[in-house]
């Protein structure tokens, strides 16, 4: 029953984003035969690092969502404090709903059913913007970030570039 109502929640999702398409990404299903595994390209924010570059992922929906969150992973290169090194993104409102097991985060920063795929990629635009290196995924990352921004803008200017390549 629960997997019924994720996928007709999500062919709604789906449809509103193609009647309303939303600035700074676009999205749709990797293959018809599943509701639950989207392909997004998002468009790397103007004025930051990441402006011009175009960034594909897969975002993977639980059977019991909107309860659980997606996961979503850059299938592009990623060069980011806040995106592990295989893509996955790490950012607090795709982590599962309730109090942090290690203190972190805030109940309401994590995920709740209120969020829709326009709010998840909305809030990923908004990590490319502003890297959170208090707690970092890719600890490599964070620590070029803080210590060698020059080599970190190197690195992402790089991977910008090969997106474009492959847009």
């Amino acid at each position: 029953m629960a997997e019924n109502q994720a996928s007709l929640l999500l062919r709604k999702q789906l449809k509103d984003l193609s009647r309303n398409p939303v600035d700074g990404f676009s999205a749709g299903l990797v293959d018809d035969s599943s509701v639950f595994e989207w392909n997004v390209t998002i468009i790397g924010p103007s004025e930051t690092l990441y402006e011009g570059g175009f960034f594909n992922a897969i975002m993977s929906f639980p059977p019991d969502y909107p309860n659980s969150p997606p996961t979503v992973r850059f299938t592009s290169e990623m060069w980011h404090p806040n995106v592990y090194p295989d893509g996955r993104v790490c950012i607090s409102i795709l982590h599962a709903p309730g109090d942090d097991p290690n203190g972190y985060e805030l109940a309401s920063e994590r995920w709740s059913p209120v969020h829709t795929v326009e709010t998840i990629l909305i809030s990923i635009i908004a990590m490319l913007s502003n890297p959170n290196d208090e707690s970092p995924a890719n600890v490599d990352a964070a620590k070029e970030w803080r210590e060698q921004r020059d080599e970190f803008q190197r690195k992402v200017r790089r991977i910008v570039r090969r997106s474009q390549e492959f847009a």
